[in-house]
């Protein structure tokens, strides 16, 4: 039925909005979300073949991962400027202002990421936290191969954020996916040793990621470099100095650097906690971060393109098409959360013994990453609606629930279950739960509040 004049009615009208908007949401969010797991597919190979080799191993392996891994989200939060201030330059037809954006995007990301190297001084702090000696010095060396590819990972997130806001995230992807292909073939050579060469365990999975990195940022700046429209969007021409765009692109990366550095510094602090448990408790932990990691790719891939999406309409002064095209994204992720809390929940064993077959390894670890499975929900929605708020231009409110949640809940609560509670593994995996919900409901209220306003 339709209404007079052969228009459809107010409830057709709206349904064919939402489905437009899906639509759409889906198309891009597709390859992002592919992108984003070939992100922690590196991680995830890396730990896998450096896991099969030596349980030891893969605790160096995590613990020299953790502080590069806050420096890393603190940069990808950072960087979150480029992508949408390209997205409202987009949606206010300014196409030829989006180069502008990319040539600072890349400055800060060099900035960034040569600022990320000095972390390889960090092994300081590996021996002062209370770790064993032996953990601690295995452990350093690794941090310092993953601090060498900081510049090449900073660099390679400003060109996919910026392609993604163009609405190409295709080219990001097949990149991402070539660039795990080269840190595999590296991985099965340097981990175990081949071709002659001593096994070098952990610190030859970190010489593999260096490797992949520098040709995903080598490549990716070729790819934009040889675009036909590259000139057409300003990619070439040296901007006239903008200092408000400036500013706002950098206080939108302040904001989104800050709620990484809360969530991440606590998810790998947590490492330490896990360190004085036990080694066995650092594995376990290491194997339910890395399934979690992967898992939140696909909510971080939908978060990428909502906040396109709102960022445009936000371009366009469209105040229903920010609100559209966020609910729309937090119903995909809420869906997603179920879905995937039931499949790994169910395969809980299975997956664990993809990275371990040791056997007090594993009777650890499954009931602790089954029970970690609650967190996939309101961890999707989370940071979708984190980046939804900063696309439509309110920046620091999700950072203050993102301190809350993670620095001033879930630490605590993680300290006092694993170890005075005498909770152990189990202990840290509650308070990740608890204030994931926290985080989550907080955000949620605070969209509703904007957009009733």
């Amino acid at each position: 039925m339709t209404a007079a004049g052969g228009q459809a009615p107010p409830a057709g009208r709206a349904f064919d909005r939402i489905r437009k908007e899906l639509a759409e949401l889906l198309k891009l969010a597709g390859p992002v979300i592919v992108a984003r797991l070939g992100i922690m597919m590196m991680g995830v190979t890396d730990a896998i073949v450096v896991g099969r080799f030596s349980a030891t191993q893969l605790g160096y392996h995590a613990l020299g991962w953790a502080p590069t891994a806050v420096v890393m989200t603190v940069a990808l939060g950072l960087l979150s400027g480029v992508q949408v201030m390209t997205s409202r330059a987009i949606g206010e037809g300014r196409l030829a202002e989006t180069g502008a954006v990319l040539r600072r995007g890349l400055s800060y990301a060099l900035v960034m990421g040569l600022a990320a190297i000095l972390l390889a001084g960090g092994s300081w702090f590996l021996h002062a936290i209370g770790l064993e000696k032996d953990l601690a010095d295995g452990s350093s060396a690794v941090l310092l191969v993953f601090a060498l590819s900081m510049p090449a990972t900073t660099l390679s997130v400003a060109c996919s954020s910026w392609l993604e806001a163009h609405g190409r995230p295709t080219p990001a992807m097949t990149l991402m996916w070539i660039a795990n292909g080269v840190n595999l073939a590296i991985d099965l050579v340097l981990v175990p040793g081949g071709f002659g060469l001593a096994p070098m365990g952990a610190i030859g999975g970190g010489w593999a990621t260096f490797g992949a990195r520098a040709f995903l940022a080598v490549a990716s700046l070729i790819y934009i470099f040889r675009m036909k429209e590259a000139r057409a969007w300003g990619v070439f021409d040296k901007p006239p100095r903008d200092r408000p765009a400036e500013a706002e692109q950098r206080r939108v990366g302040y904001g989104s650097g800050a709620s990484n550095f809360f969530e991440v510094a606590s998810f790998s602090g947590m490492n330490i906690v896990a360190g004085w448990i036990g080694p066995l408790a650092v594995a376990g932990y290491a194997i339910i971060l890395n399934v979690a990691s992967v898992v939140f790719m696909v909510p971080l891939g939908l978060a990428t393109a909502t906040a396109v999406m709102v960022g445009r309409a936000y371009g366009r002064r469209d105040e229903e098409g920010m609100r559209r095209a966020a609910y729309t994204g937090f119903a995909v992720a809420a869906a997603f959360g179920v879905v995937v809390t039931i499949v790994v929940a169910i395969f809980a064993g299975p997956v664990a013994r993809l990275y371990t077959g040791d056997a007090a390894a594993l009777a650890l670890t499954i009931p602790a990453l089954a029970f970690c499975t609650l967190l996939f929900a309101p961890d999707a929605l989370q940071v979708l609606v984190a980046q939804a708020l900063r696309a439509r231009g309110d920046v620091w409110p999700p950072t203050f629930l993102h301190l809350t949640s993670y620095i001033l809940i879930m630490t605590p609560v993680a300290y006092g279950l694993a170890l005075p509670g005498g909770q152990g593994l189990m202990g840290l995996i509650w308070a990740i739960n608890i204030s994931a919900v926290f985080s989550a409901g907080g955000l949620l209220i605070r969209f509703w509040w904007l957009s009733r306003e």
